[in-house]
């Protein structure tokens, strides 16, 4: 469904224009204090700078939403609740969470692979072991909670539905447009690397920006399309912590298994006292072919995985992502 049916009146330059500002907005405050500011001393993972920064992106979240609300409110011609619906703070439905971490899971399937079944993490998962750790630190909270929240507040719920204002724009022009603010908005970590790390030359710190716009503009694109089609904010937000916590995949390199693949070659402590120099040769010798054995096996199904996970993901991205309470049709 069309949520502002032929109700739109801001232009496609003002559109741009409120997202760059919104854009600077949240990452402006950063910079402005000596709390929030990182230098060669103070890093920006310090706890200090994470709360301070949390509650400066918390003013920022706050005057966006006020802003993109009012806006449709007065040029969109919706009720304050239609416009609330529009910014995906409700309906909250669990079916449209659950399909969208579905979906995500799936795409990942080759991390959540080796993270849980290589590595063997996955009791520690079932257990939740390690999750209270986390986000007990400022930066497990900064990573997954707070960093999650304020910057699909911003960069969906706010910016998303200022484009969605603009006569004639397609579903793909704000799929393809507005994650590039998201994306800009990382860039800033370039100054920050430069400011850590003054013995290095600039490049390191170029490239690394680079890949994160990248990548960051990849998930804006993926996160956006989700926001329109299930105008869910709590489905953006869980999507983009999950993403944080998965990290990038792997897409090179052998894969080291956290447990051999079968009974390991051992022997008992009797027989280790009474073999000689040249049996110990031969059962190190047995041992480290197994192990190359199964670090080609762990690779191979990684591989794999990681592949039939993305082409799944591609063919289930439409049925997985479709909602009544979508915002726009497609």
């Amino acid at each position: 469904m069309d949520v502002l049916h032929s109700s739109r009146s801001l232009s496609g330059g003002s559109a741009a224009a409120l997202s760059i500002l919104y854009t600077i907005i949240y990452v402006l405050p950063f910079y402005l204090s000596s709390t929030t500011r990182p230098s060669p001393r103070l890093s920006r993972d310090a706890p200090a700078v994470i709360r301070a920064r949390i509650r400066a992106v918390t003013l920022s979240c706050m005057f966006s939403t006020l802003a993109t609300l009012t806006l449709l409110v007065t040029r969109g011609g919706v009720s304050i609740p239609q416009a609330v619906r529009i910014l995906g703070y409700w309906p909250w439905s669990l079916v449209d969470i659950g399909k969208s971490l579905l979906l995500t899971a799936i795409l990942f399937a080759g991390p959540l692979f080796e993270a849980g079944i290589i590595e063997g993490r996955w009791q520690d998962w079932i257990q939740g072991r390690g999750v209270l750790e986390v986000l007990n630190s400022w930066g497990g909270w900064r990573n997954y909670v707070a960093g999650p929240i304020t910057e699909e507040v911003v960069f969906r719920a706010a910016i998303v539905p200022l484009h969605l204002l603009v006569p004639g724009i397609t579903p793909g022009q704000i799929v393809f447009r507005t994650p590039l603010y998201f994306g800009i908005a990382h860039v800033h970590h370039f100054y920050e690397f430069t400011l850590t790390h003054p013995h290095l030359s600039i490049i390191p710190g170029l490239i690394r920006s680079l890949v994160q716009f990248g990548y960051t503009s990849i998930f804006g694109f993926f996160a956006t399309f989700l926001f329109l089609r299930t105008g869910s904010l709590p489905a953006a937000i869980l999507v983009h912590s999950f993403c944080n916590w998965s990290g990038l995949p792997r897409f090179w390199g052998r894969v080291e298994p956290g447990e051999p693949l079968g009974p390991p070659v051992t022997t008992s402590i009797a027989s280790q006292h009474r073999a000689d120099d040249d049996q110990e040769e031969t059962d190190r010798m047995q041992v480290g072919t197994h192990d190359h054995h199964n670090t080609l096996i762990w690779t191979l199904a990684y591989y794999i995985i990681l592949v039939a996970g993305a082409a799944a993901f591609w063919k289930l991205l439409g049925p997985l992502t479709e909602s009544e309470n979508a915002l726009i049709p497609f």
